[in-house]
């Protein structure tokens, strides 16, 4: 049985990484973008990645622009912009596709594992299942990705335990991971 410590990513730097690298960690990885109004996601992503990267936790963040355009920056424009804006300390990667023939393996393989189930319920919840279902027609049933911020929970042998949309509420996703460490 296939697990994410299969995968391997490409650094800012566009080195190849393991995701072996990772093994016995728990782990959220997520798809990002600067310019979407989920951004603020960043913050309790940090306070989180703070609290609890001592205890085996870390958080990996995949820039993608296929939303709206919303990340147009390069690798090194968004990773300055997190970090200034945000503070974020946890491990970005290169900007990667999450949808469609060009969809980074990882990606795939996570929906795949978690399929989407829906944005649930609320305002939000309703502007966002319209935009979504504009952007994702183009990449029919390999609209793997339905927006910016939607999150993976990965356990410490690499298995995909969770899909969060980006309409979580980020205090459900944080008890989710302590669960796990």
């Amino acid at each position: 049985m296939a697990t994410v410590y299969d995968f391997k990513v490409k650094n800012r730097a566009g080195e190849e990484v393991s995701l072996s690298d990772y093994a016995g960690k728990v782990l959220l990885i997520v798809n990002t973008a600067t310019g979407c109004g989920f951004t603020p996601h960043y913050d309790p992503m940090e306070a989180m990645y703070k609290e609890f990267r001592d205890r085996g936790f870390e958080i990996l963040d995949f820039p993608s622009n296929q939303f709206a355009n919303q990340a147009p920056g390069d690798d090194a424009e968004i990773h300055e912009f997190c970090t200034m804006k945000f503070g974020t300390e946890f491990p970005r990667f290169a900007k990667i596709d999450v949808n469609g023939d060009t969809a980074d393996p990882l990606f795939a393989y996570l929906a795949t594992e978690k399929p989407f189930e829906s944005f649930g319920k609320g305002i939000k919840s309703a502007a966002l299942k319209k935009f979504a279902g504009m952007n994702n027609k183009k990449y029919g049933e390999k609209a793997y990705i339905k927006w910016n911020f939607t999150k993976f929970l990965v356990d410490r042998e690499g298995h995909v335990v969770a899909r969060f949309e980006p309409t979580k509420d980020m205090d459900e996703v944080k008890q989710e991971v302590e669960k796990l460490l």
